[in-house]
This record gives C-alpha cells, structure tokens and sequence, in this order.
C-alpha cells in the first residue's frame, strides 16, 4: 500500500495544500516573532524560552494522537470487539490504497467521529458510540471516509501544529510573567524592565492568539468542505454523507448543553461541531461551514455523479 497521502485515490486537493502552506509559513512566523519578543525582553532567561517552546512543539507533534485520544476519552479497539467498524476502514482504506489506521471508539451519547496523528502511518481514527448507534451502515461508511480523506491530506497534522501554537504562546507569557524571569542586575532598571515587559508581552501574546485563531478557523472550514468532497468522491456515494451530516447535526443539538461545553474546545477536530441549535446559528467563527453549505456541495457532486 502506499505509504504518501500523495499517492492515495482520495482525490488531491490544490486548494486544501495551499492554504496549509500559507498557514503553516504564517503561523510559523508568528510563532518566531513572538519567541523573539520574548528573548529581547527576558533577556538572561532566552535559553529556558527556546527549551521551553522546543521541548513543549515536539512533545505536542510527536504524541498528538496520544494526547487527542486521552483528552477525548477514547480507546483502541481490536477487529474482534467491533467487526463492522474495522471491516469498513479496511474496504475504505483498500479502495483509497492507504495504510489502515488505528481504531478507536469513544464511550460518548454525542454522534461524532474525528482523526488525528502526525502523518498516515501514526494516525487514529476514532468514532463515538453514540454515532455508531444511529447512524447506517452507508451514512457511517460516508463519515468514515470523511475522516480517512482528513488522514490522506495530512491536515490533522497542520490543524494540530496551528492550534497548538496559539496555546503555546499563552503558556510561554505566563511562564515570563509569573517565573520570575522580569530583572537584571540594577534594582532601577529591573523595575523598569518589568514594567515594560508586564505590558507587551500580554499584547503580544494576545495578537499571537488572535491572529493564529483566525488562521486556523479559516482552515478548518476549508478542510472540512475539502473532506466532504474528497469522502462523496472516494465512495461515489454523496447522499450517504449528506444523510449522515443531516442526522449528526440534529442529534447533536439535542445533546444537553454541559455535555456539548465539554467537547466544544475540540469542535476542529469533529465531524461535525458540538453546538447547539442556538450556538450554530450565531457563532460566527465556526470551526466548520453551516450544513446548508456542506449539503449544498454534496448536492453539486450528487448530480455530477448522476446518482
């Protein structure tokens, strides 16, 4: 099997790659000006801010699905627990000509599903409970195929690295504000640095959240949609996820509003976001497109097809 999103059938998608691109470089350079405020103000301390913003980057890259899968309390499951779940990831992944997943299955009532992992070989597919009990076999085969296309196109990845960095830079401000790290040697100077620095690096830190949120929401709608295309391609079967989406997102605002509070800071990562009926129809910086938009698009490739 092929071993490169570039060679599975998921279909490729210029347009998902160059915005991946250009918010990576953007981010990134975010990310090194900030680092470099930083160094200037702290001064004596830059050593411990490279180590840190390093150590916690490639922690962060390194165990991503680790972490996502204990965060979202799922748990690997072996082919012998959940037949049809796996036998339909190997029909999927066969047809795609892309290595298998892990799988992973979350004891939650919400209706939703999510991938993640650093490139296709070390990537987890996982599906919530409540999704399997609703959903058929073919809304389920089209939600699967939504998150395979997420794996293929490696933007689980960039999602990962994106949002992170936003977090990060409001750990490493807490970490120069509250470390002790503000001073030098001059009793006058030190108060006088400190009090500068108390100021900018919270502004910075605010500017380096803000921009790296509005970067990585405006990927994030554009992957979706991209998934979605990429899914109704692969199985030839656009109304079976349009079904799916229709179902998932009804079922969702029916969930209790606690419940949906808790997943909410991983809406990037769904199938579809975990919103009420009210919050879907005023957040305008949505993690994903509306479902009018997704089953329009579906609809287009419907008739393409001649389904």
């Amino acid at each position: 099997m092929s071993a490169s999103s570039q060679h599975s059938r998921f279909a490729p998608d210029r347009g998902l790659t160059g915005r991946m691109v250009t918010t990576m470089f953007l981010i990134g350079l975010l990310y090194v000006g900030f680092t470099g405020v930083l160094i200037v103000l702290l001064r004596g301390a830059w050593p411990l801010i490279v180590l840190i913003s390093g150590g916690l980057f490639v922690a962060q890259f390194w165990f991503s699905d680790k972490i996502t899968e204990r965060a979202m309390g799922a748990r690997e499951v072996t082919p012998e627990q959940y037949p049809q779940l796996h036998g339909t990831i190997d029909r999927l992944c066969a047809l795609a000509d892309m290595p298998k997943p892990r799988i992973a299955v979350a004891d939650n009532d919400m209706p939703n599903a999510f991938a993640t992992g650093r490139n296709p070989e070390k990537s987890v597919v996982c599906v919530t409970t409540g999704l399997l009990r609703r959903l058929e076999p073919e809304e389920l085969e089209g939600v699967l195929a939504h998150e395979l296309s997420h794996v293929a196109h490696r933007d689980v990845a960039v999602m990962t690295i994106a949002g992170f960095l936003g977090v990060l830079a409001g750990v490493m401000t807490r970490i120069a504000l509250y470390g002790g790290f503000l001073g030098g040697n001059n009793r006058n100077n030190n108060d006088q640095n400190a009090a500068i620095a108390m100021m900018i690096i919270p502004l910075v830190s605010i500017v380096v959240y803000a921009i790296s949120f509005l970067l990585t929401r405006l990927l994030s709608r554009y992957r979706e949609l991209a998934a979605d295309r990429a899914a109704a391609q692969l199985t030839g079967r656009p109304s079976a996820l349009a079904s799916a989406l229709t179902k998932v997102t009804g079922q969702i605002a029916a969930i209790p509003t606690k419940d949906l509070r808790k997943a909410q800071p991983y809406n990037a990562f769904y199938f579809a976001p975990a919103l009420s009926a009210r919050d879907a129809a005023t957040q305008l910086l949505s993690t994903h497109p509306s479902l009018e938009q997704r089953l329009e698009q579906l609809g287009k490739i419907s008739a393409r097809l001649g389904e």
